[in-house]
């Protein structure tokens, strides 16, 4: 019997074994993303994961094909503000150029979400483009302010 898309196209945290299914690749489809060696790739995952709740990443694999298609992640930031309130921030969410149209972001999203409100977060933002407005909104988000950003060389 052959898998629905909603179990073909699952959402999970991210796995040690994920960079040999393209994850690194997908990355590469965002945003400047170099090559990132076994050691790195292990070092970086075991910090993240020591930061259990509060540093979430997600992927969707394509099991048949053995492939990561999307990604995304929730850090949790703890304020002072709001009765030391905390807020969640999604992060570098993309879905494989060849799988677009499956609403595979909208999972991610919606995990994502979902994680930060079971958290306590009081809120859930977000930076994108201009091109990926209608999509958050979509998704539940609104536009609230403008970004501002400095790059360090």
């Amino acid at each position: 019997m052959e898998k629905s898309e909603e179990e073909k196209f699952r959402v999970r945290k991210l796995e040690i074994s994920d960079k040999g299914k393209g994850f690194i690749e997908l990355l590469r489809q965002l945003s400047v993303c170099d090559s990132v060696s076994d050691k790195e790739f292990e070092d970086r995952f075991r910090e993240l994961s020591s930061l259990g709740d509060d540093h979430v990443i997600c992927v969707i694999e394509d099991e048949l094909a053995g492939k990561i298609v999307a990604t995304g992640s929730v850090f949790i930031e703890k304020k002072f503000l709001r009765n030391c309130g905390k807020v969640g921030h999604v992060e570098d969410v993309v879905v494989d150029s060849n799988v677009r149209g499956k609403q595979l972001g909208k999972k991610i999203i919606n995990f994502l979400t979902d994680h930060a409100r079971s958290v306590g977060c009081y809120k859930v933002i977000l930076d994108c483009s201009l091109e990926n407005k209608v999509f958050y909104e979509k998704c539940g988000f609104e536009q609230k302010s403008v970004q501002m950003a400095m790059y360090f060389d």
